[in-house]
């Protein structure tokens, strides 16, 4: 087996390659095909699985947080088999400002959960499934997607450390201030009890 090239112009692509894959918005093409309208004019106009959610369709929500989740795994898988464990990382972040930052949406994309949690199980599958339980306690509880989200990505850091997976942290932390940074506006209706509820539409 050749030995596996970690130059920096290698690892450069390969966050480029994360980016391209993070940014096709499943939501969008799902909701074109099915039919389901404009995900811009529906709910909070977001193109992920929980928006696609507000037009009643559960397929075609349950499809796009698969997708969502698997672009990012894909991403991680790819990069890694390549080019190794740094490339892997460089293309997680690439695939979750890709979704976040689409180029081709105006840079308006997605708010990241399903490829953050695709991301973590294609890296290290335990801190991923334990981010996913902690997402499906908060938002079980609460009855709020982005509370779900707040706790799954404020847990991982912890997870990285507990499962020891410490060389993933500054990664984690990326991972984690973006969540938030682009929860930002929930985090907002959370303080002032407006925010939607699971399968509230509009």
């Amino acid at each position: 087996m050749p030995p596996i090239d970690t130059s920096p112009e290698i690892i450069l692509l390969w966050a480029l390659l994360g980016y391209i894959i993070g940014s096709i918005a499943f939501g969008m093409v799902l909701a074109r095909v099915m039919g389901l309208g404009n995900l811009r004019s529906i709910g909070s106009g977001n193109i992920g699985a929980t928006n696609v959610l507000r037009t009643g369709n559960k397929k075609a929500a349950a499809l796009t947080l698969l997708l969502d989740g698997a672009k990012g795994a894909v991403a991680v898988l790819l990069a890694r088999a390549f080019a190794g464990e740094d490339a892997a990382q460089v293309a997680a972040l690439g695939a979750m400002i890709g979704h976040c930052y689409p180029i081709w949406l105006g840079f308006r994309g997605g708010k990241g959960v399903a490829t953050f949690l695709g991301i973590l199980l294609a890296l290290a599958w335990p801190v991923g499934l334990a981010c996913c339980a902690a997402w499906a306690v908060a938002a079980a509880l609460s009855r709020i997607s982005s509370m779900g989200a707040l706790a799954a990505a404020a847990s991982s850091t912890f997870f990285m450390v507990l499962f020891g997976y410490g060389e993933m942290l500054l990664l984690g932390i990326a991972l984690t201030l973006l969540i938030f940074w682009r929860h930002r506006d929930n985090i907002s209706r959370i303080r002032a009890g407006t925010e939607s509820r699971i399968g509230q539409k509009g």
